[in-house]
């Protein structure tokens, strides 16, 4: 039977994603009606700018005092898009403590409280759902947390960011240097005035923080992921890549030890072979590659940001909820019981590629092969080239431990025949 009494919904912010979460509530009203089993009424919008022209929202629905709106009592579930740690930690906790659920597309939060969040959420009997935090219109939480809730995951590799993928893309397909293609990337409004954020790994490392902790079931917070950004990304990075039937991406890697008794989480651009399916994910496009003991391997494909695509996100997550609500039940929450450590990148297997300026004389070659024999570290390919006493030498390494690949480059930096290191990626995706 249909409910009448509508489920009344709060929105926190009505910037690009706030404000298109309003419009789809109401221009598709009906059919979340029909959805959910009953219907949706929009109830109260906190902003910080009153006066701001919002079209399609009552104005009597405006307010600027956030908290008392979380306080009201009559809010069922409380929609969370004003990003941040604070006040948003704050709100979201008060919103749990006065009988509202919370959706939420806050990433930087959830990855460094998202623990403690959801504690509070089980002591209220309310949900925490936050589909929009990781890769916006992409369905990539739901599915590690039901769908692959019987299975073993073994790795996450993905692009988690949109703009530098946009960056990195136009690098690899027109040649341009970095700083043309942020330009270009900011012109088109894929990257922000400031676009630290994504361009120094922020973003994705608070996304690889999430999506570990849900695949493997263990306790993982942003000051857990290492993090590397692209910004010293080359174009001479790219020939070399494709001298190796390679592409450069950035990707957020979560992994399980091999032996299943520790994770890891990381953030770095890296080489990727072409006939890797994230190679040919273009332009601000997000993929995410799961691979599963039964599953096998799975991969998610969408546009992982703007207003529309993570409004999706958060719609989902809402008729969810409410339906949660009808039900009188919660949906699945946090499943942390593994409780395994997270290993540091030091011990971390990976292969490198690297890039050293050296003397074109006799004898370089040996020297540095000796350099990584010293350090237990295999040579896979060799490549020098030279004239007038100076030379280049491209070495690519077999599998190693990360912390065994940096001693070397340093001991490297230490030889008199080497100039300088040019270049230091990490290959992966094989």
């Amino acid at each position: 039977m249909m409910r009448t009494r509508p489920l009344k919904v709060a929105l926190l912010g009505c910037g690009v994603v706030g404000s298109e979460v309003a419009r789809i509530m109401t221009t598709h009203a009906d059919d979340l009606t029909a959805r959910i089993g009953a219907p949706v009424e929009l109830a109260g919008v906190a902003v910080r700018r009153p006066s701001k022209v919002r079209e399609g929202i009552d104005p009597s629905l405006i307010t600027t005092d956030a908290t008392a709106l979380v306080k009201r009592g009559d809010i069922d579930v409380i929609v969370e898009v004003i990003g941040g740690i604070e006040p948003a930690r704050t709100l979201i906790t008060t919103a749990f403590e006065h009988g509202a659920s919370v959706v939420s597309a806050n990433k930087a939060l959830i990855a460094q409280d998202g623990a403690a969040l959801h504690a509070v959420a089980v002591e209220h009997g309310r949900d925490l759902y936050y589909e929009a935090a990781v890769a916006g219109a992409i369905p990539l939480i739901r599915p590690l947390r039901e769908s692959l809730a019987g299975d073993k995951v073994n790795r996450v590799l993905g692009i988690v960011n949109g703009t530098t993928n946009f960056i990195l893309d136009a690098m690899d397909t027109t040649g341009a240097g970095y700083q043309e293609a942020l330009d270009e990337a900011t012109a088109l409004g894929y990257a922000e005035a400031d676009p630290t954020a994504d361009v120094e790994g922020f973003d994705a490392a608070a996304k690889a923080a999430i999506l570990a902790g849900i695949a493997f079931h263990t306790r993982v917070r942003l000051d857990d992921v290492y993090r590397e950004g692209m910004t010293e990304v080359t174009a001479a990075d790219f020939a070399s890549a494709k001298r190796m039937g390679c592409t450069i991406k950035l990707l957020a890697i979560c992994e399980r030890a091999a032996d299943g008794e520790s994770v890891t989480a990381r953030v770095h651009p890296a080489m990727i072979p072409l006939s890797h399916p994230l190679a040919s994910v273009r332009g601000a496009y997000n993929a995410v590659f799961v691979e599963a003991e039964a599953a096998g391997q799975l991969m998610f494909y969408g546009p992982g940001a703007g207003g529309s695509p993570t409004a999706s996100a958060v719609l989902g997550d809402l008729v969810a909820v409410c339906r949660n609500k009808l039900a009188e039940a919660t949906g699945p929450g946090d499943s942390a019981y593994t409780q395994l450590p997270v290993s540091s990148m030091g011990e971390v297997v990976t292969r490198y590629h690297i890039s050293l300026d050296v003397a074109d004389k006799p004898g370089v070659l040996a020297q540095v092969a000796t350099v990584f024999a010293e350090h237990g570290v295999s040579i896979d390919t060799v490549r020098q080239t030279g004239k007038d006493g100076e030379a280049s030498l491209v070495v690519v390494t077999h599998r190693a431990p990360d912390a065994a690949l940096s001693g070397t480059v340093e001991a490297l930096r230490n030889l008199d025949t080497v100039r300088g290191v040019a270049s230091i990626m990490r290959v992966e995706g094989e």
